[in-house]
């Protein structure tokens, strides 16, 4: 990328569902500080074994962990922001290491900005000689706004200065409810050391591929989604998932309705998703129907016929 253009991120706020992975970055720093996990995920929905089952959650949800950790380790934040590295945003991580430069970096961390974890979100701009980031916490609740400004303005000094020897050189000013992040934008062109493989079109690719999955969808549909996939081996009852979401069963209705969906569907989207998933890895038709809520196979083999006009076992790895 040149230096003299950075882009914007690729969202405008901190409502959207995120992998799972920044809950259980949470809680194992909690666990490693002698703290239980059990009373940071009380309002989640959540048990401790779903967070080595579920792959999304909403913000809602993450943002409740944060909450009770700060209440419980209010001093903790730049700590937790310390203990992130790139590898720890998964898809946008590889993406993060396989760039070229500095620069390429921040590029793609800015336009997946919605792939990591983050809740204050920078503005990135170019002042002379120094890249300029600016984080505003205003928009989040005031009881952990603090704490979450802290946390993620550490994550990004962190992971920018772990992209190359001796780092970047980043300096933090973090006052009120704001925090800005610089360093010389010189630096935005020093070459990564990567691995001989690294592929950053793949992924790339692979970021938009996730990204697209959820940047499309209307705010109260992609949280049913996410809500709907965490219960679905139990039905996803749909009085749990609009508690979940602190509405009742009626409100839900017109909410998705306003959104152009229903809960059925949803729920079938979600069904159909991940059973087209486990069938490809070669999951027997017994297993996909139960993890998918299915009461016996014949359940799910008349749903699949109805999504794709075949029946699962068509599908299976190998056929």
């Amino acid at each position: 990328m040149s230096a003299r253009r950075l882009p914007s991120v690729g969202v405008t706020g901190w409502e959207f569902p995120r992998a799972a992975a920044g809950v259980r970055h949470l809680v194992g720093w909690a666990e490693r500080a002698g703290l239980r996990a059990e009373p940071l995920l009380v309002g989640t929905g959540l048990a401790r074994d779903d967070l080595d089952r579920v792959g999304t959650v909403t913000a809602a949800q993450e943002l409740q962990v944060a909450r009770a950790l700060a209440r419980r380790a209010p001093h903790a934040a730049a700590d937790v922001g310390r203990r992130y590295t790139a590898e720890s945003f998964g898809v946008m991580g590889w993406a993060i290491t396989s760039s070229a430069t500095v620069g390429d970096a921040a590029d793609v961390a800015l336009r997946f900005i919605d792939l990591s974890f983050a809740f204050v979100l920078p503005v990135v701009r170019l002042e002379g000689d120094r890249v300029v980031a600016e984080l505003d916490a205003s928009a989040l609740p005031a009881d952990v706004r603090r704490w979450l400004l802290v946390r993620d303005t550490t994550t990004v000094a962190t992971v920018l200065d772990s992209l190359v020897p001796g780092g970047v050189g980043v300096v933090i000013s973090v006052e009120g409810d704001g925090a800005t992040l610089a360093f010389p934008a010189a630096e935005l062109d020093r070459p990564l050391v990567r691995d001989r493989g690294a592929d950053r079109a793949a992924a790339e690719a692979a970021c938009l591929g996730l990204a697209d999955q959820h940047r499309d969808l209307p705010p109260t549909t992609a949280d049913v989604r996410v809500l709907v996939a965490q219960r679905v081996r139990d039905g996803a009852p749909m009085g749990q998932v609009a508690a979940a979401l602190g509405m009742t069963e009626r409100t839900l209705r017109r909410r998705l309705a306003a959104e152009g969906t229903g809960y059925r569907e949803v729920v079938d989207q979600v069904r159909s998703g991940l059973a087209a998933q486990l069938l490809a890895v070669g999951l027997p038709v017994a297993d996909v129907a139960a993890r998918l809520g299915y009461a016996e196979p014949a359940a799910l083999t008349h749903a699949h016929r109805r999504w794709t006009g075949r029946a699962p076992s068509s599908c299976r790895s190998g056929r």
